[in-house]
């Protein structure tokens, strides 16, 4: 298979390279920074900078993958931001840096990429069970609770703009030990992504839109 993952520098996104490429797969890999895209490249991957918060960078995406027909897409990049327990307001510098990569990145990168799928393309974005509002019973983290309720929104519009070329769903992978994780942690990065590996690879046409745990159990908006 032919597999793009956006975001690709560290944690799950880092092991799903290693993963799709010991399975055989032609993997393309994006990260920002210079030394993360060599450690890519030396890894095996096809890989370039991409910074999905800077508008240029993110601009120059479709022409570096124009009919590449990638089977799979992952976006992973995100970011966090403030940690905080209860309703403390963000600053404006902080909801910015959350909104414009969780948010704002995706709404500029997933456009770019319709014409470089291939015919039933899977797409997944890594969003998080902190962005469901249905089975929300805690506020830590509100503002990437925020940014994460946003991006399964633009997923679910790209689903339907892309009906009967792709498959595109919203994934969580988990409370994976990672920087952003922490050590004490539920699932080991390779375990997470094995999981959503699997749960992309058994998706049907008609999941298209969903929001799934990384083993494919469904999860309310």
């Amino acid at each position: 298979m032919k597999i793009l993952i956006i975001g690709a520098s560290r944690g799950v996104g880092r092991e799903l390279v290693r993963q799709c490429l010991a399975a055989g797969d032609q993997v393309t890999a994006t990260a920002r920074r210079p030394q993360d895209v060599a450690a890519l490249q030396q890894a095996g991957a096809q890989a370039f900078a991409l910074d999905v918060a800077d508008a240029t960078s993110a601009a120059g995406l479709a022409w570096r993958i124009d009919g590449a027909g990638f089977d799979q897409v992952w976006l992973v990049a995100g970011v966090y931001g403030p940690r905080t327990q209860g309703l403390e307001s963000p600053s404006e510098a902080d909801f910015d840096a959350v909104m414009h990569t969780n948010v704002l990145g995706a709404m500029r990168v997933l456009p770019q990429l319709a014409d470089a799928l291939a015919p039933g393309a899977r797409v997944a974005v890594l969003s998080s069970r902190m962005g469901s509002i249905g089975s929300r019973t805690a506020t830590a983290g509100w503002l990437y609770r925020a940014s994460k309720a946003a991006l399964n929104s633009v997923l679910k519009d790209v689903s339907l703009a892309w009906a009967g070329h792709a498959t595109c769903v919203a994934l969580h992978p988990g409370w994976v030990q990672t920087e952003m994780g922490g050590a004490q942690a539920d699932l080991t990065p390779e375990r997470s992504a094995a999981d959503l590996r699997r749960t992309v690879g058994a998706l049907k046409p008609e999941q298209s839109g969903g929001f799934f745990d990384h083993d494919g159990t469904p999860i309310a908006w």
